[in-house]
């Protein structure tokens, strides 16, 4: 019966001890090539990038709406690669990678996102903030923001009885926030906010890229 239970994942090491056929057979269903998971395997990252661009900019129609929304250049790629880790062994994909790979992709991506945002707000940031309604605007998105995670923060520390440095990764998911994942990462030591940021970030991040394209729709 322990052994009906227990359940192996991409990475765990197995040692088998029997007659050479029995381990062969064993081999040959688990795999037996630790080489293959020393190595970055860069060609699967890559085929699920070039494979989200294309679902991303494959434009999906609703009833009621005037123009189809789009996945774009965030959702697709997110989309494709959770299918990609849950059905990947099946077309012989090894989604397996790295920690020093995992370390470096999630390092980079974090400096190139924000280095994007930096250039893309920086030129008329000051101007659009002092000017007009700015100030309001900055308000109303401190409100919008703080007041759900304080409410949601609480909830899940004292009622649900949530770990601390889960909770970090859980608030720092539901805002879609990279920046926040790294230092949370910094400040546990640990792949505890790592872990609750991935349960929430890809639904977070699928109902952020639809829900406002289909209220912009519906307001036009």
């Amino acid at each position: 019966m322990l052994f009906r239970s227990l359940v192996l994942q991409v990475g765990d090491r197995v040692m088998v001890v029997g007659q050479q056929d029995a381990v062969e057979r064993v081999a040959g269903v688990l795999g037996n090539q630790l080489k293959r998971l020393d190595t970055p395997n860069i060609v699967t990252i890559f085929v699920g990038i070039f494979l989200g661009i294309l679902l991303g900019s494959l434009p999906i129609a609703f009833p009621g709406m005037p123009t189809p929304v789009k996945l774009g250049l965030a959702g697709g790629p997110l989309v494709v690669a959770i299918l990609i880790g849950r059905f990947g062994h099946k077309m012989h994909l090894v989604t397996y990678t790295t920690m020093s790979a995992n370390l470096m992709l999630r390092e980079i991506g974090i400096v190139l996102f924000l280095a994007s945002v930096g250039i893309e707000a920086g030129e008329h940031f000051v101007q659009t903030v002092v000017e007009g309604s700015g100030l309001l605007y900055v308000g109303y998105g401190f409100l919008i923001t703080v007041i759900p995670l304080l409410i949601i923060g609480m909830i899940a520390r004292f009622y649900c009885k949530v770990n601390y440095f889960t909770l970090m990764g859980l608030i720092a998911g539901s805002n879609t926030d990279p920046p926040a994942l790294a230092y949370a990462n910094q400040t546990s030591g640990n792949d505890a906010p790592a872990v609750g940021y991935s349960t929430v970030y890809p639904l977070t991040m699928f109902l952020r890229i639809l829900a406002g394209q289909m209220i912009l729709l519906t307001m036009m």
